[in-house]
């Protein structure tokens, strides 16, 4: 069930992140919702099929951005490995650890999307790059770490219930 219920959010995150988000930029940097789902997944104690959801994301991405496929498909899992390795040293502050997560995550799927970009020919400036596109991204990415993280972690308690022990 957990795996199945991926498709349709990601997959509405996806639309609201490249019809509406695309449309509000700061700078020129935009929120990366399904980073920020997939990481909110990954950091849920009862959470099992966290791999599954950066796959899914990463194919995803690759479908409705113009980055080289290998970007999106090596950026989520590498994220997604990251987050559940923080899962596992920073257990008893998930919250600390979405943030955490948050940051390097988006410092590193950006650095992947510029190296991509700039193996196609794209010359963008790295400088450019990081004080445009990147920190605004960061900065919107952190703001909604938050709110993400709290109505992933409903969905994952409503997917995941807690058992009783009788």
């Amino acid at each position: 069930m957990a795996l199945l219920i991926a498709f349709p959010i990601l997959g509405a995150l996806l639309v609201l992140q490249t019809t509406i988000l695309s449309r509000i930029p700061l700078l020129h940097g935009t929120a990366d919702l399904l980073l920020l789902a997939v990481l909110a997944w990954s950091l849920h104690k009862r959470v099992q099929t966290a791999w599954h959801w950066s796959v899914i994301a990463g194919g995803l991405m690759v479908l409705a951005s113009s980055v080289p496929a290998a970007v999106p498909l090596i950026g989520y899992p590498l994220v997604t490995g990251f987050a559940l390795l923080l899962k596992g040293r920073v257990w008893q502050r998930p919250l600390l650890a979405m943030f955490i997560s948050v940051f390097f995550g988006t410092l590193l799927t950006h650095g992947l999307t510029l190296i991509g970009l700039r193996l196609l020919g794209n010359p963008m400036p790295v400088l450019d790059a990081l004080n445009l596109i990147t920190l605004p991204s960061l900065l919107l990415n952190m703001v909604l770490a938050l709110p993400f993280y709290t109505l992933i972690g409903d969905l994952a308690n409503w997917l995941y219930p807690e058992e009783l022990e009788v």
